[in-house]
Parts: C-alpha cells; structure tokens; sequence
C-alpha cells in the first residue's frame, strides 16, 4: 500500500544539503539539490549506521561522517569503500509548500 508522508516544509532544506526525518521507526535523509529538486534515502549509512544528515553534501553525492563513506543521494549507489551497500530511495512529491515522501 502506497503512503505519501510530509517530511518537511520546503523551506526546512538548504539548496545542496540534508536532514534527518524519523517517521514510524524509521529514520530518513531528505536532500535538497543545487537546482532545487527533493530526493529523499534511507537515513543511515549502510556500513556503520551513522547518521547520514550529520555528513556533508556536494554536488549529487553525501559522504557519510563515520568513514567518509560516498552515495549518490539521487540514485542510492555506493560509490566506493568502505560501503558496498546501495541507500533505498523514496519517491518525493511537493504539496503545498511541503516535501512528502512514498514510504510505503
């Protein structure tokens, strides 16, 4: 069953950045493009479990703070060591001035 959730206000991300969303036990990173577009990923590193909103945005890619670990925010894959281990992605949709996300 699809479940569209609101994660954020738009306003709440800064262009290039993340932060962190729990919802129902679970923890999210919701980003926020250069160009202004939303993506949103699981919220923990694959390797260690460290928190991926505490690492740095640039250009499409989050490192993790822990080991430096590298994703593609928008698409979910590892990009190297340490991590091996692809993010999971979640669709997002803007209404109404609020970033909301398919979780289910």
């Amino acid at each position: 069953m699809t479940e569209w959730v609101e994660a954020c206000a738009v306003d709440d991300v800064d262009e290039e950045d993340v932060i962190r969303f729990d919802h129902g036990g679970r923890t999210f990173a919701i980003y926020r493009s250069p160009d202004g577009e939303f993506f949103a990923t699981d919220g923990f590193c694959t390797h260690e479990k460290a928190h991926l909103a505490d690492g740095l945005v640039m250009d499409d890619i989050i490192e993790c703070p822990k080991h430096n670990g590298r994703f593609n925010y928008k698409t979910g894959q590892a990009k190297g060591a340490p991590v091996c281990v692809n993010l999971k992605t979640y669709p997002v949709r803007i209404e109404a001035g609020n970033v909301m996300i398919e979780i289910g």
